[in-house]
């Protein structure tokens, strides 16, 4: 039997606007008895239930192509099974891939010996994992601190680093004390001062904040995004959470089945889903909180209208834009971006966008 009806990820494969400091090219990981077999299934056109049932192997990745931005965060989403924890843990090789390449500043990692690939686990990347994975008989400080201390680093230097990103995470004065002492939101905000003590350039992050009630998950979302602002780190971000997903990333991947069924700027997959999966997956979000004013606005031609209500900023959210209207669909907007503006946007045009398009497929809800 041939693959699902989906669309491929080769023709909807949008760059970041940043430099690529990650490279993922034709990626497949097949888990089994033999794996090779099942690669050279895949590759004629088997799918992965078929794969599973005639063949006895697991279909985990399948023609995985994605650049993530040098200072961007790329957002990995998808149902369970569907891949992207799986995705994350081959950029350090914790996971070994049937067939492909992982690009790291323009170098296979593939390639690492095994003192090469060590360094890139201590020095190059980071990892904050879903269950804190803090070590219980350590305190917060030595937790922060771990590491640096693997590498070798004196340990002045090395409680001076942990001390400052407690700091800088929220965590002041709680050095001394140990993990159990502290809230799930706390564990993970000394998870992400680790992260960042060992000053690698690139933060893995697998579904770090799905462990945490809904305020405290918001909380570290917005410290991800306050953080992000000053240390233009490359995150590779996993979560199966849509409204998540959309929040903090630049560059959004959504899988399914192992395969990628859209990837782009999360604005633009909002407004043009390229597949019935993703239209039903984005049917429910409240878009008035997710679309920003540069999504929807017209680019500004001559002279911004005279009879324009005001200005808005072109990263507003339409709920906002719709509150200061007072819901008047007559008025309309000049669209700024550091004061300058760049575009129009009235109100017909906003409300046309809060409409999604619906599926006739609605299977995405099956998954």
């Amino acid at each position: 039997m041939g693959m699902d009806n989906v669309a491929t990820e080769n023709t909807i494969n949008t760059a970041p606007s940043a430099p690529a400091k990650v490279v993922i090219r034709d990626l497949f990981k097949i888990f089994g008895s033999d794996p090779k077999m099942g690669l050279q299934q895949v590759r004629n056109g088997v799918n992965k239930t078929d794969l599973l049932d005639q063949h006895g192997q697991v279909l985990g990745l399948r023609d995985i192509n994605v650049e993530m931005g040098e200072g961007q965060i790329t957002v990995i989403m998808g149902l369970s099974g569907s891949g992207k924890s799986t995705l994350i843990r081959h950029l350090n090789r914790l996971i070994e891939p049937t067939a492909g390449e992982i690009l790291v500043d323009g170098v296979d990692v593939m390639s690492y010996s095994a003192t090469q690939l060590r360094e890139l686990r201590q020095s190059q990347m980071s990892m904050v994992f879903q269950k804190f994975a803090l070590l219980p008989h350590r305190t917060v400080l030595q937790n922060a601190g771990m590491a640096m201390r693997i590498r070798g680093d004196q340990e002045d230097a090395i409680n001076a680093e942990a001390a400052k990103w407690l700091d800088r995470v929220g965590l002041q004065g709680v050095g001394n004390q140990y993990p159990h002492q502290l809230s799930g939101g706390m564990q993970q905000r000394v998870g992400i001062a680790r992260a960042l003590t060992s000053n690698a350039p690139i933060m893995l992050m697998d579904e770090a904040f799905s462990a945490l009630d809904p305020l405290i998950r918001t909380d570290m979302q917005n410290l991800l995004l306050e953080l992000q602002k000053d240390l233009h780190k490359t995150i590779v971000f996993i979560t199966h959470d849509l409204d998540e997903a959309l929040k903090i990333a630049d560059h959004l991947v959504i899988l399914k089945d192992g395969h990628i069924v859209q990837q782009g700027e999360p604005q633009d997959i909002l407004l043009n889903p390229s597949d019935p999966y993703i239209e039903d997956f984005v049917g429910d979000i409240n878009r008035a909180r997710v679309l920003r004013a540069r999504s929807v606005m017209e680019p500004l031609v001559g002279e911004p209208p005279a009879d324009a209500q005001g200005q808005v900023d072109h990263d507003d959210t339409l709920e906002s834009i719709i509150a200061r209207s007072g819901g008047d669909i007559s008025h309309g907007y000049v669209v700024t971006k550091d004061n300058v503006p760049v575009g129009t946007l009235n109100m017909t045009a906003l409300l046309k966008a809060l409409v999604p398009r619906i599926s006739s497929d609605s299977g995405a809800r099956n998954y």
